[in-house]
Formats: C-alpha cells, structure tokens, sequence
C-alpha cells in the first residue's frame, strides 16, 4: 500500500520520501514505486520521464529524511502498537506544521491521535488497494484534528486525481464498516455451500455493478488484514463482525490470497 501511495504523490508531481525498516525493505520498496512509475508511462497516464520520476524519489531506511516533508503518511501493518511507535517516531522528526496521515483502514484515529504530542496536526487518509486504480480515499477526521487540516488533506486528494469523503472516527469509518460486512457475509456463504466464491462475486459485479466481488477483493486486500479488522469491529461493534471460522483457518494455514497464490481463489505468487 505505501508503495502505491508514493506512487500517486511522485506522478502528481510532488518529491517523495519512502522509509522503510531496513536497506533491503528500502531498495524493494523503490522498485515497487519505480515499476508502477514505467507501467503509467506505457499506460500513458504519466507525463514525465522515469529519470524525472527517479530524481523526485528517496527511499530509505534514515527516518531523519522526513524532515523536511510536508505530509508524512504512516503505512504499516494494522497492528496499533506498531502505527503507534511509527506516528511518535515521525513526530519527533518532523516539523510543528507538518502533518501526519495514518492509513489504517479500522484502528481509531483518536486513540492514535492520543499519543501524540501534535494531535491537532493529525487525521486518517485512508487509501484503496490497488492505489493507482482507484479514485477514493476516506479522510477520517479525529476529535482534535485542525478543521483547516481536513480542507488542506482535501486539497492534497484532489492533486493526486482522486476523490475525497470525510467521515468522524468511528471503528471501522464508512468504508471498511460496509465492505468487512459484505465480505464477511459473503465468506460465510461459501462456508455454508450457499454458491461458490466466483458464483458470489458474480453476483455482486453482475447485479450490483460492483467493480470487483467480495470475495476476490479479500484476496486482494490480503486474508490477514481481512481478519485482523474484522476481530477489531468485532471487539468494538458486537458479534456481528465476529469473523468466520472459514477465514480463520484460512489465515493459520498461510492462503493469504493474492500474495501467497492461494485464498479464495489461485494467483500467480
């Protein structure tokens, strides 16, 4: 995912500073972002060099390269004690004007906005797998954020050719809220033998003219992550989010979806 938000930040023109755990997390992360970068170019939806794109591109392991930024937005895993060493590492590196972004698509951002020591200058942007395919990204904005900070996050959204909405924090925001209770349902069915998963898929892309079934979209967005905020609306919305026991042994037997080849459907790893 961090990947595929540099990529957006770097064709709208900005200079983009990836950090990752370690010098070779660092270098894999630059191919990424450069690979998506040449497959724009041949797409024609980048109008640059991939030299001028490298040259606006810094991928490191030192967080003191954020020093300068303007907007730092955190991508790790969906595991609060990680975003939380991550957001108070950033913090301490960055500017008072600068502004942090956490990309978590369930954790609560006041409880993350709580250990900071700047949460006025805090908010979610939550972006969509893939991130150069789609046009949303949900600003979610925290009891302490800045009104004028949810203005300016609209402004950098629409830079990068993409569509805002706003929402309070709230476990699960709007987006993961509906799309973990589609998909959970969905993976029920399967369990129950109601239809097979391209059965069901069909049906939401066919009838409801959703661009990518429920289904294929977990294996997508990764079995794990599907369940790890799935247990966390369960913890704090109720029974209703309680994940199937299908999804579960899916997890602990390592099909994780599209990248370890196998979920509900086979991919090419």
């Amino acid at each position: 995912m961090g990947a595929g938000i540099a990529h957006a930040f770097l064709l709208a023109g900005s200079h983009v500073t990836v950090v990752e755990r370690d010098e070779e997390t660092a270098h894999a992360a630059s191919d990424r972002v450069l690979g998506s970068v040449e497959a724009s170019i041949t797409r024609g939806s980048a109008t640059e060099t991939s030299g001028a794109y490298r040259a606006r591109l810094v991928s490191t392991n030192d967080i003191s390269a954020f020093d300068s930024c303007e907007i730092v937005v955190e991508a790790v895993p969906e595991d609060i004690s990680l975003k939380i060493d991550a957001l108070t590492r950033v913090e301490a590196q960055i500017g008072p004007d600068a502004v942090i972004a956490s990309n978590t698509s369930s954790i609560s951002i006041d409880e993350l906005a709580a250990t900071l020591d700047r949460p006025n200058r805090f908010l979610g942007m939550h972006f969509f797998n893939p991130v150069p395919a789609s046009t949303l990204v949900e600003i979610v904005r925290a009891a302490a954020t800045a009104p004028p900070l949810v203005d300016q996050a609209r402004g950098w959204v629409h830079s990068i050719g993409k569509t805002p909405i706003v929402v309070a924090d709230a476990p699960g925001f709007a987006s993961s809220r509906l799309g973990v209770a589609l998909g959970l349902e969905a993976i029920r069915m399967v369990e129950e033998g109601v239809a097979s998963p391209e059965d069901i898929d069909a049906a939401m892309t066919l009838g409801y003219k959703h661009p990518v079934g429920p289904l294929r979209l977990t294996d997508i967005v990764g079995l794990d992550v599907r369940l790890g905020i799935a247990e966390y609306l369960a913890a704090h919305l109720g029974e209703r989010f309680e994940p199937p026991a299908l999804l579960r042994r899916l997890v602990a037997e390592g099909n994780l979806g599209r990248k370890t080849g196998r979920g509900f459907y086979e991919w090419d790893a």
